[in-house]
């Protein structure tokens, strides 16, 4: 995409109200380059930085954004493409047209700006960036700055972070169209994993039905889609498993779309026609957490509460089939939970599937209001501070029978009080159950976000 996709209105709002909140400096937004797979022109598929697509909206590799406050001046950094690269990629616009289509007043080649960048280090301005998260990226500021490669996180702002993280966490009108649609998108791929799969096939073929989708709507996967047998490990990659009657898939996937807004959904599904009985009333259980935590979504919650409260629910479920016993809230205190849901409720979700997480978890997810916990399960929660409304955000709540886990707090004598080992022996082999959804919150509560996905135990089978 040679031009913006938003109006260039919209980026000169945003770009003013960085200004506004800043009010001195000079902030450095650094676009990323082209990476490299196996040999130098090869590359992985390109993919812009967030923030400098939310504030100078151009998707091109090699292009750097100053934004000089002390003196007013914007600057949209680059090289013009020679005939070389025109024989390989068509007419190009030049730095000036495209710093034009998104009302930066002035364009200037790397040479240029290397004088902007060192006559701004002798009159000893403050010079801001965010932390460079691309190898590439923390060279080329090591070098500019004329400092070793550890020493460039002296110039990282956290001022510049925190304004950062104030305006993108707070999604327009124009962001939530984009989002409804990466989020459709991405119920559109779940649907085609559900109801193409059949007993005999592998795993990959299925991760397939969801790159395919992508590509179809123009877009691609907004991370690497999980999709296993294997439930119970949260993170798998691994595709190469058959699927067979008596076993659940647990796909994880979204969309990223054309404008690089993100969808995030996870549904689980019976191999066969219907679930056992067994993951039936698990996957009930899961399902009444996330209506729970939905319920509770609202501007001022903390959502560390509504994570609580969904743990809450796993728990009062598991107490009813036998596997936890005495005060579910008691176990709460103890963190039983833990042994189940090991990971946090949900996160941020944007231009980023983990919005703004190259900001920093702290700063997006807790800000000045909360510290991070370092405990067992706590410390995977990624959204932790009040909601304000604007927020976009996944809730997923999940149950996950992980027997080296469950083997180990066993031999540690923990959660004796608690739970009832023996009944939890029946379900070492049950794998995992996780059930997502996107949300904007609202003025009022929330709203969720893209079309209907069927999501309760008999939509499911109706889809199998």
């Amino acid at each position: 995409m040679t031009g913006a996709f938003f109006s260039k209105d919209i980026y000169i709002e945003r770009r003013k109200g960085l200004v506004k909140q800043l009010q001195k400096g000079i902030v450095l937004l650094l676009g990323n380059e082209e990476s490299s797979m196996n040999y130098k022109d090869n590359w992985y598929r390109f993919r812009q930085d967030s923030s400098f697509l939310y504030y100078g909206g151009l998707d091109i590799a090699g292009l750097c954004m100053l934004i000089d406050i002390d003196n007013d001046k914007e600057y949209l950094i680059g090289e013009d493409a020679s005939i070389d690269d025109i024989i390989w990629t068509g007419p190009l616009p030049t730095i000036e047209e495209l710093a034009h289509s998104v009302g930066i007043g002035n364009s200037v080649n790397y040479k240029g700006f290397q004088q902007i960048l060192q006559s701004a280090i002798t009159k000893k301005q403050t010079i801001q960036i965010l932390p460079p998260y691309r190898p590439e990226n923390r060279i080329k500021l090591a070098n500019w700055f004329s400092v070793d490669l550890n020493a460039v996180n002296q110039f990282v702002s956290v001022d510049l972070i925190k304004t950062i993280v104030s305006q993108r966490e707070i999604k327009q009108e124009i962001e939530l169209d984009e989002m409804e649609r990466a989020v459709t998108v991405s119920a559109d791929m779940h649907e085609s994993v559900i109801r193409g799969a059949k007993p005999g096939m592998k795993e990959y073929e299925l991760v397939a039905h969801t790159e395919a989708v992508a590509n179809a709507h123009w877009g691609r996967l907004a991370y690497s889609t999980i999709l296993t047998i294997n439930g119970q490990t949260l993170h798998n990659h691994y595709y190469g498993n058959t699927i067979k009657e008596g076993d659940m898939v647990l796909v994880d996937a979204g969309a990223e779309i054309d404008s690089h807004y993100a969808g995030d959904l996870t549904r689980t599904f019976p191999v066969a026609k219907k679930f056992s009985q067994q993951q039936k009333e698990v996957y009930d259980i899961v399902l009444r957490s996330l209506d729970r935590a939905t319920s509770l979504l609202a501007p001022g919650i903390q959502y560390k509460e509504v994570h609580a409260q969904a743990s809450l629910e796993l728990l009062i479920g598991l107490k009813e089939i036998g596997i936890v016993k005495g005060d579910p809230q008691d176990a709460l205190a103890n963190d039983v939970h833990t042994l189940f849901f090991q990971c946090g409720l949900g996160h941020m979700i944007g231009l980023d599937v983990h919005d703004m997480e190259d900001l920093g978890e702290q700063y997006v997810g807790y800000g000045d209001e909360l510290v991070k916990s370092k405990s067992f399960g706590w410390k995977s929660l990624r959204l932790a501070k009040s909601l304000k409304p604007g927020f976009a955000l996944t809730v997923e709540p999940g149950i996950y029978m992980i027997p080296e886990l469950i083997d180990r707090r066993k031999a540690e004598k923990q959660f004796l009080d608690f739970v009832n080992y023996d009944r939890l022996e029946n379900y070492r082999n049950f794998g995992g159950i996780r059930i997502e959804d996107n949300y904007v919150v609202t003025t009022e509560g929330a709203r969720k976000l893209g079309r209907h996905l069927e999501r309760t135990a008999g939509e499911m089978e109706s889809m199998r």
